[in-house]
């Protein structure tokens, strides 16, 4: 490997840390200017000395313009180095379940960057989100067809992140056949994944030990599923006991899968949908006189960059605020956000606010993060994204 990248003096202090990033304004763009590569292409990253720290990918038009993939200047990111990492992985997720069902690449948690592959069985589903990994596209699924043997291989490639990098978005199989449906078990709950066309990868594996944790107090309870998807939260609660689940949605096709996944686990006596905008069916239910044992606010990200927090924080205050609304007179209110730029502490001062508005009293019981297969790349804060709130609400 001929190419490097040079960084400008003292640029080299988040590398040396740990982090995997590079930012366009780090590089000594004099000396290797960036417009002389080309998008993915891998070159040695130097410290302003000329010193070697590594081998990363690199793309000149997007913000972050490298990404580490290794701290050994004479290794590349290829097939040998995919297998390695893959079967790194798999051993971790191996020790943590006992069932196939799982994140099995999380990006820069498992040192690759830009990479991310849900198991489901026999089928795995990637998200290319870069260019280094979009052109080692080939390679990747080669490795992985090594590695785990799979039936079948998705390429679910219609991420935001694409767009960042001038990626084009697309889904196709690019192995094997699909089965007619696509399944996975959670907390010994069954559900089909809409890996083609539903978000993200079709499930979020994420939640899986905060839901494990709500499984254990909805027995006969009446449960509010909010921002309920396909039924993960709503769908398991009834499972493990629920009296009663309602699961709100916008999408008509998700909540259709909320059905199947009730009869698929024999609880669609106890498990019904609404169709709507969440605001407007909180506005209603409270019109209604409904009230409930058990609410999950689990929004999609209201905050996606940092010029949005200021309004993302009012939406989740509003959420919060009005889903205690139609809580009983002790309930539980279980508070998620996947926004990474919602610092943990905003959160918990979000649900503060909002029981005070209530004039109750909270005790924050429970506290959860994402799941052990989503691991946090400690010196990359950005890795460390999910956040969960189980508040018990309740008045003197």
């Amino acid at each position: 490997m001929t190419e490097r990248l040079r960084l400008k003096k003292n640029a080299d202090r988040r590398l040396k840390a740990g982090h995997l990033w590079l930012y366009s304004n780090e590089v000594d763009t004099v000396a290797t200017p960036l417009k002389n590569f080309e998008p993915g292409a891998q070159a040695i990253i130097e410290a302003s000395n000329g010193r070697a720290m590594g081998v990363a990918y690199v793309n000149p038009n997007s913000l972050i313009c490298a990404r580490i993939v290794s701290r050994n200047p004479e290794q590349r990111l290829d097939r040998s180095l995919l297998v390695h990492r893959f079967n790194q992985a798999l051993s971790l997720r191996e020790s943590l379940y006992d069932k196939p069902f799982y994140r099995l690449v999380h990006g820069e948690g498992d040192l690759l960057p830009g990479l991310i592959v849900d198991r489901f069985g026999d089928v795995l589903v990637c998200q290319l989100n870069t260019f280094g990994m979009e052109r080692l596209a080939e390679v990747i699924v080669d490795a992985l067809l090594k590695v785990v043997k799979p039936t079948a291989i998705v390429f679910k490639n219609d991420s935001s992140g694409r767009r960042q990098e001038q990626l084009e978005r697309n889904v196709e199989v690019v192995y094997g056949e699909l089965p007619e449906s696509v399944l996975l078990e959670e907390n010994g709950v069954q559900f089909t994944a809409p890996v083609l066309d539903g978000q993200k990868t079709g499930w979020f594996y994420d939640h899986r030990a905060n839901r494990a944790w709500l499984n254990r107090q909805v027995e006969g309870k009446r449960v509010l599923d909010l921002f309920s998807y396909v039924g993960g939260w709503g769908v398991q609660a009834a499972a493990h006991g629920a009296s009663e689940v309602l699961c709100v949605d916008a999408s008509g096709a998700a909540l259709e899968r909320v059905s199947g996944n009730a009869v698929l686990n024999g609880v669609e006596d106890r498990v019904s949908i609404a169709e709507s905008d969440v605001f407007e069916a909180l506005s209603a239910l409270r019109a209604e006189g409904e009230q409930f044992d058990v609410i999950i606010a689990d929004p999609p990200a209201f905050i996606r960059k940092r010029k949005d927090i200021t309004n993302g924080e009012r939406a989740y205050a509003r959420l919060n605020r009005e889903a205690m609304r139609l809580l009983g007179r002790d309930g539980l209110l279980m508070s998620g956000s996947c926004s990474m730029h919602l610092a943990p502490e905003r959160l918990m001062d979000v649900v503060r606010g909002a029981v005070r508005h209530q004039d109750r009293h909270g005790q924050v019981i429970f506290q959860g993060h994402q799941a052990s297969d989503h691991p946090v790349h400690p010196s990359i804060p950005e890795t460390s994204y999910l956040k969960a709130l189980g508040v018990r609400v309740y008045r003197d």
